[in-house]
């Protein structure tokens, strides 16, 4: 019997997979040339790469599907012998697996074919269909720096996340190895590093070792209950201006937590907690205005709530991912194990100042 989005799943983690190498492939070659960009995020060829990848193995799949991606291809086709550069990584990254490899659809044909494919992320988003949301690159910081960062991939269904794929190349295999302080720091390519964090809607989460071919064995993952709030560990964003700092370390205070917060980029923070390694993750707004993307947050939200886990903004709403292309109507993140996300979301409320 054929479980409820097994197709969808099984693509999403092959693509994520495929998409994985040809990030570590740009880490390595250290082309690391980054574009400026209007948000003022460091965009990598990687990005770029491996969001090309991941576009063109969903519409092989699925190719009514619309995509909501974080990447255009304006700059590459001003910019040839770039667009060339990027082509050749994508052209050349494949899984080692030939099967795994045709279930993706195989190469992409020439360097304009992908440039359109590049662009078919330009979905608004919306309440209605079958839409996936992508960051090729989440956390591109740390992924300059070889740290922490991931490449992630869900589908939302009118508007709720029903898929969630995160691979994170630098993360520790070992799902009960605990969250430390460098762990944001130079990860890269040491023995035993490398996850794939998924979940169905209603089927649990997992996590399996990142492979470059067809997927290795998954095993379920939960989140750990909380007994002592004094050895809980709370994760946050490395950058300041991605979660104020400040008001994490006085909500750490009043809750009781005594161990230093830990830093990291990108949802490997989701990965991380989902499994037990970490326990709380909190995104606090930094102004009023800012929203944050879907496709920074859907993976890991649907991951999360399926290892027993809660997901709201600081208000205490769900997040929503059927507004758009943005979070528009919520404001931060709070995820904890459900047992204590009303503790934890009180406290940040008093502190914030929440009503």
């Amino acid at each position: 019997m054929t479980t409820l989005y097994a197709k969808e799943l099984e693509i999403a983690q092959l693509a994520v997979q495929r998409a994985s190498i040809l990030t570590k492939r740009v880490f390595h070659d250290s082309a690391k040339g980054t574009l400026s960009k209007s948000d003022a995020s460091p965009v990598t060829i990687g990005d770029f790469g491996a969001q090309a990848l991941i576009i063109s193995a969903l519409l092989h799949n699925f190719p009514h599907d619309q995509v909501v991606a974080e990447e255009e291809a304006a700059d590459l086709r001003a910019n040839p012998s770039l667009r060339d550069q990027i082509f050749e990584l994508v052209r050349t990254t494949k899984l080692d697996d030939v099967a795994s490899e045709g279930l993706l659809g195989g190469a992409i044909k020439d360097a304009d074919s992908m440039l359109d494919i590049i662009d078919k992320g330009n979905s608004k988003g919306g309440r209605v269909g079958r839409i996936w949301t992508i960051d090729p690159i989440d956390g591109t910081k740390g992924f300059l720096r070889g740290g922490q960062y991931a490449v992630c991939l869900a589908l939302l269904e009118d508007g709720e996340v029903k898929v969630g794929a995160i691979g994170c190349p630098n993360l520790p295999v070992d799902d009960s190895a605990p969250l430390t302080a460098d762990i944001g720091a130079n990860a890269t390519d040491e023995e035993g590093r490398g996850v794939l964090f998924s979940a169905v809607i209603g089927q649990g989460a997992t996590s399996r070792p990142l492979k470059t071919g067809a997927l290795a064995e998954g095993k379920s993952i939960s989140m750990k209950p909380i007994t002592e709030m004094s050895n809980a560990s709370f994760c946050e964003s490395v950058e300041a201006g991605h979660s104020n700092q400040s008001e994490s370390a006085q909500i750490a205070q009043k809750l009781g937590i005594t161990r230093p917060s830990v830093r990291m980029d990108s949802q490997a923070k989701y990965g991380s907690i989902a499994r037990g390694a970490g326990d709380i993750y909190l995104r606090l707004p930094t102004s009023k205005t800012y929203q944050e993307k879907i496709w920074d947050h859907a993976a890991g939200d649907l991951i999360v709530r399926e290892a027993g886990g809660q997901v709201t903004d600081t208000r205490g709403n769900r997040l929503d991912f059927g507004v758009g292309r943005t979070l528009a109507t919520n404001s931060g993140v709070i995820a904890a194990p459900a047992a204590v996300h009303g503790q934890v979301l009180s406290v940040v409320q008093e502190v914030l100042g929440v009503k």
